[in-house]
């Protein structure tokens, strides 16, 4: 090489990076582009098949050291690849058929070349060797990384990764457009722990010094910031859940001193997760590598099948209602939002962090679905819109592609408000929850993008939302209905950042239930009282 063709790929990044911050007003950098940036050649020219992680944990120099198998299916014919690892730890050395590999580092990505070309579809391996001092968590999970503490006097590990990513503990192809259709976890601690991380546990190695290492395999296709070290002086209990599937297994890592506490609050609210969410949304998409609750020093994470959790044994978010209706006061939050990412974000991945929304939007209306299973509509209605005193309107909620930036912390409330007016406007319970259910079976252990979701509901409804979601996802503005009072009865019309925006819109006209499709042209009806339903986000501004 081909180290002139990276020297051009780089600058080609660069001027990519460039039009990204002209384009969306976001401040990105190289090294934004080249995390971010799923379409790259040295990207797509392979597919992870499985990852073989082996990781072994120095809490007192708070360092690590460990290798990783990466096993691939070449998609085209190559002699160089990128997977990423960031640059402060240290690679020893990249072995491939028993020799070493030359790589170069730009950033936190690292691109090796093979001695010979490797050929379309044929299945290779190469194991990188690393070691260094990882990025240290200061407010896990938000900035992420490694949480060195203590409880009592046990040590006390958990590794935190969404947005920072995985390539900042262990070395991988760090995007979310390409999951290892399986894992291995060997994660050495010392032997006064026990490490507890992804699926299921398949032996306990003594080794000679002291340490002893966790063997964990997950079956399943996952995303890598989803895998995950827990390390203390856990007590364990499990349960069985009689689901859609069969028996799922239920496994609680708790503090010891939390055991009998975890034992009757993760009870009554995991079960009723469950219910909740396997009606709407289908089966838990994990049965075989079963559902586990760990508590963690942080607050809470969606680690597939190893759900992190620390909300302190608390309903609501850390004993907070945030819709302020007395509704979110009835469950855990962490328990129903995290596992309800199970579905969508760990089930169904987008391709691009751009896309989070599809991830958010839907487990935050998630929690409403679990308040309508349990309490009633109503009180799932109660709850959305209550969480209207949370959004921001500040920027769009769809971020830009391609150099590893979400958008707006709107995705969350304003995206599960989206969501409810969509299913007010399909006006069908039925199609709606079968709606969720099929984008759970269409698209399981898939990565899509945001526009894959919005054409299948637009194809099952046979209703087109894409002007609807085109503004509540691309403009940080909400459609505004501009209403004038006329001598005998009322003007009206959409005024959005979409051309030719027409929603249809419920309303209350003389105490009677109308259908209106109000346009960006001003139409009129007759009467003296107009009033909106309550379930559409809107804005309204009186002329």
């Amino acid at each position: 090489m081909i180290l002139k063709n990276i020297i051009s790929f780089v600058f080609l990044l660069l001027s990519i990076s460039t039009y990204s911050q002209l384009l969306n007003t976001h401040k990105t950098t190289l090294a934004d582009s080249l995390r971010g940036n799923i379409h790259s050649p040295y990207r797509t020219c392979y597919d992870v098949n499985f990852y073989h992680l082996k990781v072994k944990i120095d809490i007192a120099n708070q360092t690590i050291k460990g290798s990783n198998i990466f096993q691939f299916t070449a998609t085209k014919d190559f002699k160089t690849l990128q997977f990423d690892l960031f640059e402060n730890l240290q690679i020893d050395k990249v072995i491939y058929k028993g020799q070493a590999l030359d790589f170069t580092r730009t950033y936190n990505a690292v691109f090796v070349s093979f001695p010979d070309s490797i050929k379309k579809n044929s299945k290779q391996q190469f194991e990188v060797f690393y070691q260094g001092k990882p990025k240290i968590a200061k407010n896990a999970p938000w900035d992420g990384g490694f949480t060195f503490t203590k409880h009592q006097d046990k040590d006390w590990i958990a590794t935190s990764c969404q947005g920072l990513g995985a390539s900042s503990w262990w070395p991988n192809k760090d995007q979310q457009a390409d999951e290892a259709d399986s894992i291995w976890m060997s994660i050495s601690v010392p032997e006064s722990i026990i490490n507890v991380s992804n699926g299921r546990l398949r032996s306990v190695e003594t080794l000679p010094d002291g340490y002893k290492t966790y063997h964990w395999f997950v079956s399943a296709p996952i995303n890598n910031y989803n895998v995950a070290v827990n390390a203390t002086n856990y007590v364990h209990f499990n349960d069985i859940y009689k689901g859609l599937k069969g028996n799922l297994s239920l496994d609680y890592y708790v503090l010891p001193e939390h055991q009998e506490t975890a034992k009757t609050h993760f009870d009554n609210d995991v079960k009723r997760m469950l219910q909740a969410f396997e009606h709407w949304f289908g089966p838990y998409p994990f049965y075989k590598d079963g559902f586990k609750l760990i508590e963690t020093p942080y607050l809470g994470m969606e680690h597939q099948s190893a759900i992190a959790y620390g909300n302190q044994f608390k309903k609501g978010y850390l004993g907070r209602d945030l819709s302020g209706t007395g509704w979110g006061l009835k469950w855990d939050f962490i328990i129903v939002h995290e596992a309800g990412h199970e579905w969508f974000g760990n089930n169904i991945t987008t391709k691009d962090i751009a896309d989070m929304w599809v991830h958010e939007s839907f487990t935050n209306y998630a929690e409403s679905l679990f308040i309508e299973y349990h309490y009633g509509k109503k009180a799932g209605a109660e709850y959305v819109l209550g969480l209207r005193n949370n959004i921001q309107n500040d920027k769009p909620i769809v971020g830009p592609y391609g150099v590893n930036q979400e958008g707006s912390g709107d995705m969350y409330y304003k995206g599960a408000n989206m969501l409810h007016t969509l299913r007010t406007i399909v006006n069908n319970d039925t199609l709606w929850r079968e709606l969720l259910i099929g984008l759970n079976r269409d698209f399981a252990l898939k990565t899509v993008t945001g526009k894959d979701v919005i054409d299948y509901i637009n194809q099952k409804t046979k209703i087109n939302f894409t002007p609807i979601f085109q503004q509540y996802l691309e403009y940080k503005n909400i459609p505004v209905l501009e209403l004038k009072k006329e001598k005998k009865g009322f003007s009206y019309r959409w005024k959005c950042d979409v051309a030719d925006f027409n929603m249809p819109l419920q309303v209350n006209i003389n105490h009677k239930i109308l259908k209106l499709k109000p346009t960006s042209s001003w139409q009129n009806i007759p009467g003296s009282t107009f009033m909106v339903d309550a379930n559409y986000y809107i804005a309204i501004k009186k002329i």
